[in-house]
C-alpha cells in the first residue's frame, strides 16, 4: 500500500531566529531518570529552534531527578517543573498538556536525547506543507551500537492515510506508537488525555490523534535518538505481564475503535498484527528461562487469549494485504503449539539461512 507523496528534502529547518516567535512546549515525564536527565535536558536546550517551553514534570521520583530538575529551571526561563505524585508515564504527561501554553506540543523520554535541529525541522515541515501533524523518524540505541535507515525525504499524506499507514506497520514510514516522535498544534490535542493507570497508553492515543487529521507530513530523518534497551529497561524483560494485563486488552480497543469509526478493513488488518505478536509471545515464554510454572502459566494463558480470537480468525485473515504464511502459521498453531514451536525453531536455525545464503 502506497498512496502517499515522497518528495526530496530540501533547506528544512530554515526558521530565523527573528521568526521564532511561536512557542513549543515540551513535556518531559521524569521518573528516577538522573542517570539519562542532563543528556535528555541539554539537547532540549540546545535545540536549533529557541523558543520553547520544557515542562520537566517531576512524577515523583526517588533520586536526585526532582533536584536536576529544579536546578535547570533556576538557569534558564525556559524550563518549568511540575511537582507531583507518582502516577506514571500517562499521568506525568497529561499533567504536561495541562501546563502547557505553546501553540505546538511534544512530548520527550527523559532516557532520550534529540538532534539540535529536531524542532526547527518539525515546525518548518508544519508550515512548509500546511499539515496538521508532523513526525520524524528515529534512531535505536542500542549499548552496542545504533541502527536507522534515513532516506532525506519528505512524505506527505492526506486525509487517513497516515492512519493507514500506521496501521499497516509500514516500515518506511516511522509513524510508530510513540508520542515522543512528533509534534502537534496544541489545539489538535484539545481534550484528548492519554489513559492513565495503563501502560501502552500511546497506541490508543496515537490511533485517536491520527483520526482528527487531514494531513500529515513524515520527516525522513532520524532526528530522535530511541534508547532501547538501557539496564532494568522494561523493553528487556521477556513476556512481561503486562502484555497479558494491558498491551492485549488495549489491542482489543483499538480494534473496537477501528469499527466504531467506520474502518472495519483496518481493524481487521490491526488484528493479524495482534494474532501475528501474541503467537511471538507464545513462542517467547516457550524459550524463557523463568521457573517451569511461570513458564506454563504464560503459555497458557496465552494460548487461552489467542483461542479466545477465533472467531475473528477467518475475517480477519482475509483482508487485503494479509500474508498467506501468516493464516498458515495460526492454522498450525491451532492444530498443535508444540507442532507451531517445533516448526518456528526449526524455520530459525536452518529455512531462514538457507534462503539467506540463496539469495548471496
Amino acid at each position: 500500500m502506497q498512496s502517499y507523496k515522497r518528495t526530496e528534502l530540501k533547506g528544512a529547518g530554515k526558521i530565523p531566529a527573528d521568526r521564532q516567535t511561536e512557542t513549543i512546549s515540551i513535556a518531559v515525564a521524569v521518573y528516577n531518570g538522573e542517570a539519562y536527565l542532563h543528556r535528555c535536558i541539554d539537547s532540549l536546550l540546545n535545540q536549533t529552534y529557541q523558543n520553547l517551553e520544557i515542562i520537566l514534570v517531576d512524577d515523583g521520583s526517588t533520586d536526585e531527578s526532582p533536584r536536576i530538575c529544579d536546578a535547570y529551571a533556576e538557569k534558564d526561563p525556559r524550563v518549568k517543573v511540575v511537582h507531583k505524585k507518582n502516577g506514571g508515564l500517562a499521568s506525568g504527561r497529561n499533567a504536561g498538556i495541562d501546563a502547557a501554553t505553546g501553540t505546538y506540543m511534544a512530548f520527550f523520554d527523559e532516557d532520550d536525547w534529540a538532534e539540535p535541529e529536531m524542532y526547527e525541522n518539525l515546525l518548518w515541515a508544519l508550515k512548509e506543507y500546511g499539515a496538521d501533524l508532523a513526525v520524524t523518524r528515529y534512531r535505536w540505541v542500542y549499548q552496542d551500537g545504533t541502527a536507522e535507515a534515513s532516506t532525506d525525504s519528505v512524505i506527505l499524506m492526506e486525509g487517513q492515510e497516515a492512519l493507514e499507514q500506521y496501521i499497516h506497520e509500514n516500515d518506511a514510514i516511522q509513524i510508530q506508537n510513540a508520542a515522543w516522535n512528533k509534534l502537534y498544534p496544541r489545539a489538535l490535542i484539545g481534550d484528548l488525555r492519554f489513559e492513565e493507570n495503563r501502560w501502552y497508553e500511546d497506541v490508543l492515543y496515537t490511533t485517536k490523534l491520527l483520526t482528527k487529521v487531514s494531513r500529515v507530513v513524515y520527516l525522513d530523518q532520524a532526528l530522535y535518538n530511541y534508547v532501547c534497551d538501557r539496564p532494568g529497561s522494561y523493553m528487556n524483560q521477556g513476556v512481561s505481564p503486562r502484555i497479558l494485563t494491558d498491551l492485549i486488552p488495549i489491542f482489543r480497543d483499538r480494534s473496537a475503535f477501528l469499527e466504531e469509526i467506520g474502518r472495519e478493513d483496518l481493524a481487521c488488518l490491526h488484528n493479524t498484527f495482534f494474532y501475528k505478536r501474541m503467537l511471538q509471545y507464545y513462542r517467547q515464554a516457550a524459550q524463557s528461562s523463568e521457573a517451569p510454572e511461570e513458564k506454563a502459566r504464560k503459555m497458557r494463558q496465552l494460548r487461552e487469549e489467542i483461542l479466545r480470537e477465533r472467531p475473528n480468525f477467518d475475517k480477519a485473515y482475509a483482508a487485503e494485504g494479509v500474508s498467506p504464511n501468516e493464516k498458515r502459521k495460526m492454522q498450525l498453531f491451532l492444530f498443535s503449539p508444540r507442532l507451531y514451536l517445533l516448526a518456528m525453531d526449526a524455520d530459525e536455525k536452518w529455512i531462514v539461512p538457507l534462503k539467506q545464503k540463496l539469495r548471496s
